[in-house]
């Protein structure tokens, strides 16, 4: 099963990044993934036809598609767009949360930007993250987020880690169904690292590249092209990929 993962395209009437988002699904068709993962922030500055045009773009593909929101979108509009039923209808208050149940993997999508703030509490939404995790139909899991939960080291980003990361932590290292790995965004760069013994990645976005700073005087330059992440479930092991385009 291959599971792909598109990030941060932040279009815009200004940018070109659908047309960057536009090289990422060309990229796909030769794969032929049998799901797509977006982790949140589609638009930027408020430009919500944009969503229309994402949606278009994904309704012409022959893979099914799963979103979660960014801190730079707006709930009430993606489900004007794509329909309340896309996301779980158990979910706590205005999230939108998701579940997808593929045979022999469960993807789990946590909302993680709660009142559209960029850095946010996740406490009140652990319970249902946990019966999700425990529910026995499912073998293996695939956790999605849009907030990363590793420092990414560079300053300006970690500052938006999510308030809730210590009690997430808590639940994961508590629950024998742990996630086999946790993907997240926003951090517009591939890193991967470890959450509470969990493989943990941030995918590389669509829009362009934030540099690998760490706060220096100096900030390395950067020229990265659109990236992905391809999540590959085969013989009940997980392989991640990061994917540039």
């Amino acid at each position: 099963m291959l599971i792909a993962q598109v990030t941060d395209i932040h279009a815009s009437h200004d940018n070109d990044n659908l047309r960057r988002f536009d090289r990422v699904l060309a990229w796909l068709e030769h794969i032929n993934p049998d799901v797509l993962v977006l982790t949140g922030d589609l638009i930027d500055d408020q430009w919500y036809e944009g969503y229309q045009l994402i949606s278009e773009r994904l309704s012409q593909k022959p893979w099914p598609s799963l979103v979660l929101p960014g801190n730079f979108d707006a709930r009430y509009l993606m489900r004007s767009i794509w329909g309340a039923q896309r996301w779980a209808d158990d979910a706590p208050g205005e999230s939108l949360h998701f579940v997808y149940d593929t045979g022999n993997l469960r993807l789990i999508g946590l909302d993680s930007t709660i009142d559209s703030a960029v850095s946010e509490n996740i406490m009140s939404h652990l319970a249902w993250l946990k019966k999700q995790l425990q529910n026995g139909s499912m073998p293996a899991s695939l956790l999605f987020l849009h907030h990363h939960v590793v420092e990414s080291g560079i300053p300006s980003l970690d500052d938006t880690l999510f308030y809730g990361a210590g009690e997430l932590a808590e639940l994961i290292m508590c629950i024998p169904d742990k996630p086999l790995a946790i993907a997240c965004g926003h951090v517009h760069r591939p890193v991967a690292g470890n959450f509470a013994g969990v493989p943990a990645y941030i995918c590389g976005s669509v829009c362009p590249a934030n540099p690998v700073w760490f706060g220096s005087d100096h900030v390395p330059p950067v020229n990265d092209p659109p990236a992905l992440m391809i999540h590959r479930y085969s013989g009940n092991i997980l392989t991640s990929y990061h994917v540039a385009v």
